[in-house]
């Protein structure tokens, strides 16, 4: 990685840009190095001298997309707002925003969830579930939880939130569709249709 690192941000950012496209178009197992290299203008030995291996390539990639989008959210996220669903709108516009700056990065990501090869499945756990803690402190640190209704459990919630997620990330691979307003538009009417189930009536 030293000797990657060691590059212009320019040629770094052509080599990531042609590996997220490549991978992101057909997946870990049918996307081969020299795919990789003749997207990037490079030879397939200077990818290797890079990365070492195909699967280290793709695991700096995870990486790479997971901390563009942590970074920005907290740099940019207001830690002052006490509204979940705020926050969670907040969060959401952020990465949004990031992802639309860096083309490839949502057709992606979308296929390293989707991905099931058993080489870098367990990788690929590990690697999301360090943004867990992350994500829980961004969207529960500082909540007001008196805006709910009595009884509700906002860790179920939020595990339900991130089920929804992970369904419009299905459909969205299902379809080849990766317009990212309209998911977030219709991740929005949902936030605001579980607020006004959750919330008492007077903070609706």
């Amino acid at each position: 990685m030293e000797k990657f690192l060691s590059l212009t941000i320019e040629k770094q950012t052509t080599i990531i840009d042609a590996a997220l496209r490549c991978f992101g178009t057909n997946g870990y197992k049918k996307t081969s190095i020299s795919d990789i290299a003749a997207d990037a203008g490079i030879s397939k030995a200077m990818v290797f001298h890079y990365f070492g291996t195909k699967k280290e390539l793709y695991l700096y990639l995870i990486r790479y997309c997971s901390d563009l989008v942590m970074n920005e959210i907290e740099a940019k996220f207001d830690h002052a707002l006490t509204d979940f669903f705020d926050r969670l709108k907040q969060a959401t516009e952020i990465k949004v925003a990031v992802i639309e700056k860096h083309a490839g990065v949502l057709a992606f990501l979308t296929s390293v969830f989707m991905e099931t090869n058993e080489e870098v499945r367990q990788e690929i756990a590990a690697i999301l579930s360090e943004g867990e803690a992350i994500r829980n402190r961004i969207a529960l640190a500082g909540v007001d939880e008196t805006k709910f209704k009595e009884n509700v459990d906002i860790k179920l919630l939020m595990s339900m939130l991130v089920w929804m997620a992970e369904g419009f990330t299905t459909q969205m691979s299902k379809q080849n569709r990766f317009d990212i307003r309209a998911i977030e538009k219709d991740f929005f009417r949902s936030i605001d249709l579980l607020r006004a189930n959750f919330y008492k009536p007077e903070y609706l």
